[in-house]
This record gives structure tokens, C-alpha cells and sequence, in this order.
């Protein structure tokens, strides 16, 4: 006796059709969500309603080119701490190593000392400030807000001891050392190069090195990177030692800028500084500061300045448009960072083994 089995043929799903549709598309949408890049949606309806406010004056490549310009060290103030905070710690004392180290230059051209000579002692000196908090925060644990704040006090009596609170100037700086902050190619000053030289770097170590994962891990929990093996204190050492050197550098450059040592020449990048790089931190990277929202914030914080300077707005409208894009920059990284952590705990509950 046979059994005879009868045999049917299933035709296989299409896998053209099951196959979702390209992620191109998707991931262009992605990218340009509001959460991701909403500052530049921001920026765009700055330059409109410019555009339409004074328009005999603002939409030309001219006022292009005076942002770019004029934000330059802005750029590279808020570049030299970002790195900082990226490990959670503040560097409060930049506006004034900034001041330091460019009256301490400008003194030396003006005693006589070469100018490659009084370059590197002037970037020793911002290596010095570095060093110094580096210790206070790290080394002896004091809260970084408020040690970067007391040598900031004593910055300020440097400040004073060398210029007795008067501007430095003389023939001697309108040579070579000026050629440093001034020089023009295209219209285009060389900070501009400068600031996105930096941005380069910083973007390179923060997005593709150990050191910019450890960095990024250490700022979001430094408790439980320091149980998964970074070098918390280590890092955070090097973070302000390199704010210390890039800060002292964007000092020369705006002493070159201005033509002298000024005694105030790095307070009013303070506000506008931190404002920047927080603003950054809402950008691209949810939360994280990183170089390429920074860029995108000191061109929207520079557009809004100029134009309201190109409309003759009140002389007090800069200052309130810069306050209130960082307390709404700060609302903002808080509400991203939170997001953030609520969204990792429920993946790693998931991830332990269940009970069979």
C-alpha cells in the first residue's frame, strides 16, 4: 500500500514589495526634523524679517561678510568651551584669560620683544590659567562654577596690575601683529579661518575619537563612566587646560583685532559665548555640544545682532536678544538631555535576561 503525499507549491512573498522603501528619503527628514537643526529654520526667518525691515541695508553679501567678521572671535570663544562642557564643567574665567593674555601680548611687542617671542609667552600664559583651574576644579574639588569664577577675580587683578586699567597702545603694534587679526582675503578676515579651523578640529575629536566618546559618556553621567573605566578627572584636567590655551589664543587674536591691549576687551564675550554653545548643544546632536551647532548658533546670535544694529533698533535690544536665546537655549538642553536618559533606561532594562 502507498501513501501518496500531494505537494503543493507556495509562491514566495515578493521581496521587492515586503522590502521597505529606501531610507534616503526618511533619513533626509530625519536630519532636517525642528528637534535637529530648528535654529536654522530660526535663522532663515531672522534674515526674512530683516530682510523686509531694512532691506536698503541688510540682504547684500556686504552684511553677509560683516557676520561672519564680526562673530569670528564670538565663534572662537564659545569653541573654547565647548570642549569643557562636553565633560560638564564650566570655564567661567575665558572672558578674562581672553583679556589677559592679549594685554600681556601687546605689552611685550610694546617693551620690545619679538613678536614670535611674546605669541608664545602670551600662549603660555593661557596655559597657565589653564593649569591653575584645571587644579582647583579637579585636583582639590572645588565646584567648577565657582573656582572658575575666583580665578577669574584674581585674572582680573592681573588685568590690572598690567595695563593699571588703560588701554595699550603704540606704533609698535601696527605691524606684524596686527596683520594677525586683520588681514583680508576676499573680504574675509583670517579669524573667520581661524574659527573654522578650530571647529574642524573639535568637530574631529568629539565625533570620531575615543577621547570625544569618553568626553560625551563623562558629561552625561561622569559616576557611571568612571565605573566603565574612563578617567573622569583626567579628562576633565585636559578639558580645561585646553579651554585655558584656546581662549588665551582668541584673546591675541581680538588684541590684534583691536590694534592694543584693552583691559575689558574679553567681558562682552561672556554672555554671547556661552549662548552660543549652549544654543549648539540643541542642535544636530540632542543635547550634546558639539562644534557644528555652535557654528549654527554664532551665525544665528551674529545675524540677529547685526541686523538689529542695520535697523537701528535700540542700542539694548543686542544684549535682550542674546538672554533670551540662551535661557531659551537652556531650557531647551535640559528638556533634550532629560529626553535623552528617560529613553536609554527603558533600552537597558530590556536588554537584561528574563526569568525562563
Amino acid at each position: 500500500m502507498s501513501i501518496k503525499v500531494e505537494e503543493k507549491t507556495v509562491a514566495a512573498p515578493n521581496a521587492t514589495k515586503a522590502e521597505p522603501r529606501s531610507g534616503g528619503t526618511s533619513r533626509w527628514v530625519n536630519m532636517l526634523a525642528f528637534d535637529k537643526v530648528g535654529a536654522i529654520y530660526v535663522w532663515i526667518a531672522i534674515v526674512i524679517v530683516f530682510s523686509f525691515w531694512a532691506p536698503d541695508t541688510f540682504p547684500n553679501i556686504t552684511t553677509a561678510k560683516q557676520i561672519l567678521n564680526s562673530n569670528a572671535i564670538t565663534g572662537l570663544a564659545a569653541l573654547a568651551v565647548t570642549i569643557p562642557l562636553a565633560a560638564r564643567v564650566f570655564d567661567l574665567s575665558f572672558a578674562l584669560n581672553m583679556t589677559l593674555c592679549g594685554v600681556a601680548v601687546a605689552h611685550f611687542v610694546v617693551d620690545g620683544i619679538p613678536l614670535g617671542v611674546a605669541l608664545a609667552l602670551g600662549v603660555l600664559i593661557g596655559l597657565a590659567v589653564g593649569l591653575i583651574n584645571a587644579t582647583v576644579v579637579v585636583v582639590m574639588k572645588i565646584d567648577s562654577f565657582i573656582a572658575t569664577l575666583a580665578t577669574g577675580s584674581l585674572i582680573q587683578a592681573l588685568i590690572t596690575l598690567v595695563t593699571n586699567d588703560t588701554p595699550i597702545s603704540d606704533a609698535k603694534l601696527s605691524g606684524g601683529f596686527s596683520k594677525i587679526g586683520q588681514t583680508t582675503v576676499g573680504g574675509i578676515t583670517l579669524p573667520v579661518l581661524y574659527f573654522a579651523l578650530v571647529a574642524v578640529g573639535i568637530w574631529y575629536l568629539l565625533e570620531h575619537t575615543a577621547t570625544g566618546r569618553r568626553l560625551y559618556a563623562t558629561g552625561f553621567n561622569p559616576d557611571a563612566a568612571r565605573l566603565a573605566g574612563v578617567s573622569v578627572a583626567r579628562l576633565q584636567f585636559m578639558t580645561l587646560v585646553t579651554s585655558g590655551v584656546l581662549s588665551g589664543a582668541t584673546g591675541i587674536v581680538l588684541a590684534s583685532i583691536l590694534g592694543g591691549g584693552s583691559p575689558t576687551a574679553g567681558t562682552p564675550y561672556l554672555l554671547p559665548g556661552f549662548a552660543a554653545v549652549f544654543l549648539g548643544a540643541t542642535q544636530l546632536k540632542n543635547g550634546r555640544f558639539n562644534a557644528g551647532g555652535t557654528i549654527i548658533a554664532v551665525l544665528l546670535l551674529g545675524t540677529g545682532t547685526t541686523g538689529l544694529g542695520l535697523a537701528n533698533a535700540p542700542q539694548w535690544s543686542g544684549a535682550l536678544f542674546v538672554g533670551i536665546v540662551l535661557i531659551a537655549a537652556l531650557m531647551v538642553t535640559g528638556l533634550q538631555r532629560r529626553t535623552t536618559l528617560t529613553a536609554r533606561a527603558p533600552a537597558v532594562d530590556e536588554a537584561e535576561p528574563q526569568p525562563a
